[in-house]
């Protein structure tokens, strides 16, 4: 990614591509936007809220870190649209960290400041979705590579069945 990163940056890029097979392209969606849902079913946050500064929505989230790590935080826009491609519906997310004077760092937690997450959601043809998701972001601080390596191997595929888990409960719920 020459042109986001034109320098050799060390941040880790995460992309995923999969398909769940029972929950419906526009589902997902809600799901995924779905704020208080998350709030349910991911362990990992401790606070997670939108609000609205100077006209824009704004999302604040605190993700909890493992001792002795701090928590970060992170304050991003994130926009929904439904396009029509070629007779297709697509259904993309793009969220960006942004600085908000309103949501000022807080003590004791870092600030994510490099934060990005692509999600684009289309039928898989018959029942499902198909899912195409990049994300990358720079937790900042010092963590330790066993962490980072743990995190990147294991971590992230446990936590992509934690959501396949919780859209499958949203879909049956709705």
């Amino acid at each position: 990614l020459p042109i986001l990163f034109p320098q050799q940056s060390g941040l880790y890029e995460y992309k995923v591509f999969g398909c769940l097979a029972d929950c419906p392209p526009r589902l997902l969606v809600d799901f995924y936007m779905d704020l208080d849902f998350r709030k349910q079913w991911d362990r990992y946050t401790k606070e997670l809220y939108e609000k609205t500064y100077d006209g824009e929505k704004v999302v604040y989230w605190e993700v909890k870190y493992p001792f002795p790590l701090s928590n970060r935080d992170y304050v991003y826009i994130r926009e929904c649209q439904e396009m029509d491609v070629n007779g297709r519906k697509i259904w993309v997310v793009l969220a960006q960290g942004v600085s908000v004077p309103q949501c000022p760092e807080r003590p004791g937690i870092i600030r994510v400041k490099t934060y990005k997450q692509n999600l684009a959601v289309e039928s898989d043809g018959k029942t499902g979705s198909k899912v195409y998701m990049y994300y990358v972001d720079n937790p900042g601080g010092s963590i330790p590579s066993l962490l980072v390596n743990w995190a990147a191997k294991s971590g992230v595929p446990a936590f992509m069945k934690d959501v396949v888990k919780a859209c499958h409960n949203y879909c049956r719920n709705k």
